[in-house]
């Protein structure tokens, strides 16, 4: 279970990271200096992030035994900008940390 909660817990910061480069970053590069190439590089990584992302709060959630509740919050936390940290922070809060 630990180890379960540990690589989702690497996989979130990434997915999480990764957002904030490509909202941070790439996107007012692309849209005020006309340099899209790391929109397509970012968006790439930032992509198969989200995907192992979701599928990982998937495994944990039937792993560790999360409540539909949790699950719904850690995908909800992913779409939104700092999201993640902030579901982090009260994940650790919690029995499960």
């Amino acid at each position: 279970m630990e180890a379960t909660l540990k690589w989702f817990r690497i996989i979130g910061f990434l997915e999480g990271t990764s957002l904030l480069l490509l909202l941070i970053v790439a996107m007012p590069l692309k849209y005020m200096m006309d340099i899209p190439i790391f929109v397509t590089y970012i968006g790439a990584i930032h992509g198969g992030l989200f995907v192992l992302y979701v599928a990982w709060t998937g495994y944990t959630t039937l792993k560790v035994g999360w409540g539909l509740k949790w699950a719904f919050f850690a995908l909800i936390a992913s779409v939104i900008p700092f999201g993640y940290y902030i579901f982090d922070m009260r994940l650790q809060k919690t029995e499960y940390a």
